[in-house]
């Protein structure tokens, strides 16, 4: 069982409170904490700061999972700098360590927590199916993370089935555990259940946690009152959550569409070009550039005929 002070580290961890857990003290070496600790902080930091995240671990650390947020590190500094080669590289190295945590000398943690770290690359990579088969889908696995991250992966495959399934299994071993609490709140938030009442009154809590005060978590709060149709409830997370961060991708979405349903279509344009500009790949603003192209493909096609006369 994990330490209280370890406790904290790993829910700011899945709660997305990277500023929190950055902050978060390390223990002396000498603590059973002290490599559970710098790996999360690390894991942290692997997309938006992969030196940082390199930084944090000692270079006399070969472990498996040390060894493997390194590769994790490489894989999205290689997609920073559009470095194809290195990015395969990487994509290799996390595809031997998850052949080599196979051994029978390697103790179950290191297997879940290998698997766990590489099948982030392959979800990044689109490789959807890599990643699934990485993470244990459709076994006993008792690797809850990997749990929380397919079903992640089954809803944005539209199989809430599927996703439902995995949920249910953790269920009868898992306990009360925070991490099968968030992947009962995804759950919902994606299938709608009680109306979102579960996935509202979970996200409430943890963004009022003044430990754990992070933008992600005020925008996942935002989009339950936004879905509840509480539009004024919803903008106010929404703004609460760009203080602490002005690059928060959902938050700047949310703050767009809440404002559309309000009626206020010129601030709603306003934050649907902010969010354009500080998060050009973000799944709304892709979607909704390719609706234009179509858009303006068809028009194309379309001759208006002359005004019929009398």
């Amino acid at each position: 069982m994990d330490s209280l002070d370890l406790f904290h580290i790993r829910q700011k961890y899945y709660l997305g409170s990277y500023g929190p857990l950055q902050a978060a003290e390390v223990p002396d070496k000498s603590s059973p904490d002290y490599q559970p600790t710098l790996l999360f902080k690390a894991r942290a930091l692997v997309q938006s700061d992969p030196d940082g995240a390199l930084a944090l671990l000692p270079t006399d650390d070969v472990s498996l999972p040390s060894r493997t947020v390194r590769s994790l590190a490489g894989y999205f500094k290689a997609k920073q700098d559009d470095d194809e080669d290195a990015r395969e590289k990487s994509l290799d190295e996390l595809r031997d360590l998850c052949v080599e945590v196979e051994g029978e000398e390697v103790n179950e943690e290191d297997k879940t927590l290998v698997r766990s770290i590489a099948a982030v690359a392959f979800v990044h990579e689109g490789e959807n199916e890599e990643a699934l088969e990485t993470l244990g889908a459709g076994t006993s696995s008792h690797n809850l993370e990997g749990i929380a991250l397919m079903v992640q992966l089954y809803l944005s495959m539209n199989r809430i089935d599927l996703a439902q399934k995995e949920f249910e299994k953790a269920k009868s071993w898992a306990e009360d555990d925070m991490l099968l609490q968030l992947i009962e709140a995804t759950l919902n938030l994606a299938s709608g259940a009680n109306s979102y009442s579960n996935t509202h009154s979970f996200y409430s809590e943890q963004a009022h946690n003044p430990s754990l005060a992070s933008s992600h978590l005020l925008a996942a709060n935002g989009l339950t009152h936004l879905l509840r149709g509480e539009l004024p409830e919803a903008h106010s997370s929404f703004v609460e959550a760009l203080k602490l961060n002005g690059k928060e991708s959902t938050a700047l979405a949310g703050k767009a569409i809440s404002e559309w349903l309000s009626g206020d279509a010129t601030k709603a344009e306003a934050s649907f070009q902010e969010l354009e500009e500080k998060s050009s790949q973000y799944p709304m603003v892709n979607e909704l550039s390719e609706k234009s192209e179509l858009f303006d493909s068809l028009v194309s096609k379309y001759t208006v005929p002359p005004i019929a006369k009398a």
